[in-house]
């Protein structure tokens, strides 16, 4: 990777994004993302031109990013920022489209990803990085999925399961990525609460506010990412954590288990602890085993092994992670982390700096980064 050549290609780049009438701060945030997909693609596929290469992916970004804030835009005219406590009254009918969109016609995978599209505001590129497959393939889905409800009535909403994957979908994106809809999301899923007596339902608005919860520490003023284990645990907001704790209890006590319910037992669990070293993990491993027994999802396994690697030991954790595909996103970031648990600092600094050139992000990618560059200090002394 030659970091001279795009450190001169960056202020033209950036030039012809603002002629084509980004405002110079959007196309400034457009340019360093193309810059972080340069510097993950480029070492394996070099391309022939390397500035228009640029211009062509930072304007992309750009269209996404605007598309993106449009869409957030729209329903902040809606909702407060923040979501309030108590039931939500049914004031737009925007859950009524979630339900439209997951129509019989769709199978699942298509109606979440065409919800996600028209009535989340989600891009293309955000929906694909959250079913882990590539843009390309989740564009030709969203377009198999508009032909196959073009010539149907939509009379007959979809269920129940369907909507609740969207709303969780779009709550993650909400939640780290690069759309502010967690609030959203929370606000659409009290509405189903109020409306729906399902231990799901209850599950997934539990697991919404434990995360929610947190937010407030999960970055440092500089806009850095904080680790679980380093945040403030004062800046926690303690009525969402106990409101969500309550509609859990209530929900698992009725003994129909389900994988949002079993993953809001995950977030209570690091919620009660009053310190990181407190943290119960042998339960929270149990908990990914009924996880793992619920959806047979990688990305379960994945935090598996990092639960299995604080209560039994970074060794144990590694011997968990050599089981799962090693092409799993976070799976090197993972793999660096229980490396250094385990004192093998080396490799920890090596598989930090390849997981920066792998992350979804700029915030995780300047994370890693720093980690790698903490490390190689550390052995530099």
């Amino acid at each position: 990777m030659n970091e001279v050549l795009l450190r001169s290609l960056t202020p033209s780049v950036l030039g012809i994004l603002v002629r084509r009438g980004a405002e110079f701060a959007a196309a400034e945030d457009a340019v360093q993302d193309a810059l972080v997909e340069a510097v993950r693609v480029w070492p394996a596929d070099p391309p022939r031109d390397a500035k228009g290469w640029l211009v062509t992916v930072a304007w992309r970004k750009f269209l996404d990013a605007s598309r993106a804030e449009a869409s957030r835009r729209r329903r902040e005219d809606l909702v407060d920022e923040e979501p309030a406590p108590g039931p939500a009254p049914s004031t737009d009918d925007t859950l009524h489209l979630y339900f439209l969109c997951a129509h019989p016609s769709l199978t699942p995978s298509s109606a979440v990803a065409l919800t996600l599209r028209a009535v989340g505001g989600l891009t293309t590129r955000q929906i694909a990085q959250a079913y882990l497959v590539p843009e390309a393939t989740m564009a030709q889905r969203i377009s198999r999925a508009k032909r196959t409800v073009s010539g149907v009535r939509f009379d007959r909403p979809g269920d129940v399961a369907t909507v609740l994957r969207v709303l969780y979908l779009v709550f993650n994106e909400g939640y780290s990525g690069d759309v502010d809809l967690a609030a959203e999301a929370i606000r659409l899923t009290r509405q189903l609460a109020a409306a729906i007596d399902h231990p799901e339902v209850a599950g997934l608005l539990a697991l919404m506010l434990l995360h929610h919860a947190r937010r407030a520490a999960r970055t440092a003023p500089d806009g850095s990412l904080v680790p679980l284990a380093e945040q403030d645990r004062g800046r926690w907001d303690t009525k969402s954590i106990a409101e969500g704790v309550e509609i859990l209890q209530t929900a698992l006590a009725r003994d129909r288990l389900g994988e949002f319910q079993a993953q809001a037992a995950v977030a209570a669990l690091h919620a009660d602890a009053l310190t990181a070293e407190e943290t119960d993990w042998v339960q929270i491993v149990e908990w990914y085993d009924e996880l793992a027994r619920l959806t047979d999802s990688p990305v379960v396994l994945l935090n598996r092994a990092v639960a299995v690697g604080e209560a039994d030991g970074p060794r144990a954790g590694l011997a968990a992670l050599a089981a799962l595909d090693d092409c799993l996103p976070r799976h090197t970031a993972v793999a660096a982390y229980l490396h250094e648990r385990a004192g093998d600092l080396t490799t920890a600094a090596q598989l930090y700096t390849e997981a920066a050139q792998k992350a979804p992000n700029l915030p995780e990618h300047n994370h890693l980064t720093r980690q790698a560059a903490r490390l190689n200090a550390g052995r530099g002394r």
